[in-house]
């Protein structure tokens, strides 16, 4: 335990890394004096039958006030002396401090423990000589042929469907009513659901249900569904329903050829256009290579130096991604945070280290780099640089490309660290 200038005494412990608990003893003779200052500015104030203001006697305010006076001169006296505590141990918590264990009598010392957490010191012996393989993007004909498809589709007139059944690839409106089951009720209406048949965005048994009448036909079906109650993942329940086309729309696909090359971009050709999405297709997939070196260097990283992360860290990060409906069950919101809290604490690691490295080396994003970065928008979007930086942010995205700039010199350090194949 070690005295102070302020006289108090404090003792740390460290039931964990990243935790601190403080026992701080305050002087009798401090107590005492902050109790007469409480008293003091009770007097000031106080008015009493018999007394003029602030000329009652000492002894009658102890009297009738002494609890009062003895309990708020704790309570100055412990806000103080812990911020006092906290100053002279260098400690920045990050959490609320917990105040237990408050001990005192008259004219003794006061004594008082406080818990907290502080962001860990991350003691990174090892940030170099891993090995990490990264993988040869390749970009396929059929991956192309699919991307081609895709924007084919975009540009494809949708014509309606009459007299036959939908197929996959139509796009239907439908009038679905729960008749007997589970979801069934008396004076149930029927409600509208436009779905693109083959695309798994109904159940399967519904779909084959669709696929079975033509456009404004009607008709009851019994479908094993699946049973949402049941534990059981593959558990099914019988379902009585109403299934009504209102209508389907079939897509008109355009030629594949130079012409229609032209009509969704720049393209001279149709090979101009399948090179622009192969180009594409590598860079995205160069990308997604990086993406796996990344995080397998940072993984071996982190194997090497393990450290723990507070709870209120960890907490927060939650708070953040789960963001519950208004009315939400409270144990299914405790069931989520449960299961999301290894992945949040894994994520709270790899930006800790992140943060650490630019910290050690040197690597925070500089000024001019951001400078930069706003005028290469500027002239990708042929905008004013003000107007941009501005924009940015009042969006927040400003920060977000300042921690992009140090995130990816941190990578450039740790890889030149390390062997990558």
């Amino acid at each position: 335990m070690s005295p102070n200038d302020s006289g108090l005494k404090i003792a740390v412990e460290k039931p964990r890394t990243w935790a601190r608990r403080l026992t701080i003893t305050v002087p009798a003779d401090r107590v005492q004096r902050e109790r007469q200052e409480v008293a003091r500015r009770l007097s000031q104030r106080l008015k009493l039958p018999g007394f003029r203001q602030g000329k009652v006697p000492a002894q009658i305010i102890e009297r009738r006030f002494g609890p009062a006076i003895e309990q708020e001169a704790i309570e100055r006296l412990v806000g103080e002396a812990y911020r006092e505590a906290l100053r002279q141990e260098n400690l920045e918590p990050i959490s609320q401090g917990e105040i237990e264990n408050v001990d005192y009598r008259p004219g003794e010392d006061l004594t008082f423990d406080v818990q907290f957490e502080i962001r860990p010191e991350i003691e990174l012996t090892r940030l170099g000589g891993f090995t990490v393989e990264r993988e040869k993007p390749a970009v396929t004909d059929e991956e192309v042929d699919r991307l081609v498809e895709r924007v084919r589709a975009q540009h494809a007139v949708w014509r309606p469907v009459e007299g036959e059944a939908p197929v996959n690839g139509d796009r239907v409106v439908v009038e679905i009513t729960p008749i007997a089951g589970p979801t069934a009720a008396e004076g149930t209406q029927p409600r509208q659901y436009e779905i693109f048949l083959g695309e798994d965005q109904a159940f399967p048994p519904i779909e084959e249900a669709i696929r079975s009448l033509a456009v404004g036909e009607e008709r009851e079906f019994d479908l094993q569904l699946p049973d949402p109650e049941s534990e059981d993942e593959g558990a099914t329940r019988e379902e009585r329903l109403r299934i009504r086309i209102v209508e389907a729309k079939r897509p008109e696909l355009p030629e594949l050829d130079d012409e229609f090359a032209r009509s969704v971009g720049d393209f001279e050709d149709l090979a101009a256009l399948r090179a622009r999405i192969r180009e594409d297709l590598e860079k995205e997939a160069e990308a997604e290579a990086e993406r796996s070196v990344r995080h397998r260097l940072l993984d071996q990283i982190l194997e090497a130096n393990p450290f723990e992360v507070p709870d209120t860290l960890i907490n927060r990060y939650l708070d953040r991604i789960i963001r519950p409906r208004e009315g939400a069950d409270p144990e299914q919101i405790a069931e989520t945070r449960r299961v999301a809290r290894p992945a949040a604490e894994q994520a709270l690691r790899r930006m800790m280290v992140i943060e650490r490295v630019a910290e050690l080396e040197g690597l925070h994003a500089t000024s001019a780099e951001v400078d930069a970065r706003v005028e290469e928008l500027a002239r990708r979007y042929d905008r004013p640089v003000g107007e941009v930086w501005a924009q940015l942010q009042k969006s927040g995205q400003l920060a977000a490309i300042e921690e992009e700039i140090t995130e990816n010199k941190v990578f450039e350090y740790l890889k030149s660290q390390s062997t990558i194949t």
